[in-house]
């Protein structure tokens, strides 16, 4: 669904070229010069053009020339690696998830001064907070914030109407629906099982985050065996085994066994809204009645942002937050330009490239605090059919998707620990976990004990 970690193999590789890139960075840093390179995860052919637009017109204000290059994202462990060995960084990264961004940070790849200046420049008090705290080791901040998507339980709401049953906010909910709405033609819940994929953790560390369960406790311990976490495990198990379909399921099986009807429930990101509601003719939904309404899938769901599991002492939001991170051996001074222009003038082209999974983590300026939240709201999704988002879903339901970027829940980063993030997001012990229970190799207490024991050993070859 989105980005996945660096390779354990690779950061050993990136902590022996850490001093190259080092004694790079004094000779690349002064000055403007009259060119930067730019990395941008966002590296779909669609997305990329719009980019390129946006950084021709910095160009334009500014003389400084950008070469844009897309990355993608299975590749940019190894191309980051190779880069640091010959010392041609790119002086800027754009879309780097939270765990990449503790990965490079973790290596000294990251220009952690220029940063903090970038959103002191910019005004802390215009960025989420929550947002801030993620990309933050400390009270060191480590990239700049750009963006964000959300996590939604996504339900068929003409299924749960006609069977008088409420929107899935809690797990007894959920479990409740897919059990009565379970049949040989639909499936209760379909979600990630894949032991490869980090979307299967996506899923499950959101659903987990809402029963309380915690991969560390305040002082760095791994907490992933505790009773919230084994309740957790037993009530993803209960739903992939007993009501979701067979197979070992990533992101793509789990979007069009939904977008097909063929699942009642589902858990994905927002990025799945323009496909659902027939926006992309490459990625259509195939349900029955989609063939003489393409947007059926879309006006017949509901979408639940904020979950709750017994254990859980509120409501928690899931998703993920994307960065800007000016490398080490950036020409910082063009850098700083080329990012707090993406930041302000360019933000909202930036955020154009995929409105649906780009809620903004800046909310406006000093004198506008709302800017770039109105921006955006009039942006348009879609890549063959162009629409806001409005004319699909409800405001209330887009209200909740951009609000949760201020409240997202994740493992680890605000216990000191979102390095061990960043590598086990390349082993993914907890998939591999997901895959066992799935499979009845173990129960969930099984499961929680082997992801704890694998965790642990993670963290310690991280230390």
């Amino acid at each position: 669904m989105r980005r996945v970690g660096i390779s354990v193999t690779l950061l050993a590789v990136l902590g022996a070229t850490t001093l190259i890139a080092g004694c790079s960075s004094s000779a690349n840093s002064s000055g403007d010069g009259d060119s930067i390179t730019v990395w941008s995860l966002e590296e779909q052919p669609d997305r990329l053009a719009k980019a390129k637009a946006d950084a021709a017109d910095f160009t334009t204000k500014t003389g400084i020339k950008v070469k844009l290059v897309g990355i993608n994202e299975d590749q940019f462990p190894q191309l980051l690696t190779a880069a640091a060995a010959a010392g041609t960084m790119p002086d800027v990264i754009g879309a780097l998830p939270l765990n990449d961004v503790r990965t490079m940070s973790s290596n000294d790849l990251v220009d952690t001064k220029t940063a903090t200046q970038i959103v002191k420049d910019l005004g802390p008090d215009t960025f989420s907070k929550s947002a801030l705290d993620l990309t933050r080791d400390g009270s060191t901040q480590l990239a700049v914030p750009s963006d964000g998507f959300a996590l939604s339980v996504i339900y068929r709401k003409d299924l749960f109407a006609k069977a008088g049953l409420p929107a899935p906010k809690t797990y007894a909910d959920l479990l409740n629906a897919a059990q009565k709405l379970n049949s040989p033609q639909i499936a209760g819940f379909v979600g990630g099982t894949s032991p490869s994929t980090a979307f299967t953790q996506q899923l499950f560390e959101w659903a987990a985050l809402a029963n309380g369960c915690q991969l560390v406790d305040g002082s760095g311990k791994v907490t992933i065996d505790s009773k919230q976490c084994v309740d957790a495990f037993n009530f993803y198990g209960n739903l992939i085994k007993n009501y979701s379909v067979p197979g070992s399921l990533d992101s793509t099986a789990v979007k069009t066994t939904y977008m097909a009807g063929k699942a009642a429930i589902t858990i994905w990101a927002s990025f799945i809204l323009p496909e659902m509601a027939g926006q992309d003719k490459d990625i259509m939904p195939t349900c029955p009645q989609c063939k003489t309404d393409p947007s059926f899938i879309a006006k017949n769901s509901g979408f639940v942002t904020s979950f709750q599991g017994p254990d859980g002492s509120s409501p928690v939001q899931g998703g993920d937050v994307t960065s800007w991170v000016v490398t080490s051996t950036a020409k910082t001074s063009a850098a700083t330009k080329f990012v707090e222009y993406f930041m302000n003038d360019g933000y909202l082209p930036w955020l154009n490239q995929a409105p649906e999974g780009k809620f903004p983590t800046r909310h406006g300026t000093s004198d506008d605090p709302q800017k770039f939240i109105t921006g955006w709201s009039k942006l348009s999704t879609g890549i063959d059919t162009k629409a806001p988002l409005s004319t699909y879903y409800t405001q209330d339901e887009i209200t909740a998707w951009q609000k949760s970027v201020d409240s997202f829940s994740r493992w680890a980063f605000t216990e000191g620990q979102g390095n061990l993030m960043g590598a086990i997001l390349t082993q993914l012990p907890v998939p591999k976990a997901i895959n066992a229970l799935d499979n009845g190799d173990v129960d969930g207490a099984g499961a929680a004990a082997q992801a704890q024991k694998a965790v642990k050993s993670i963290q310690s070859s991280t230390k």
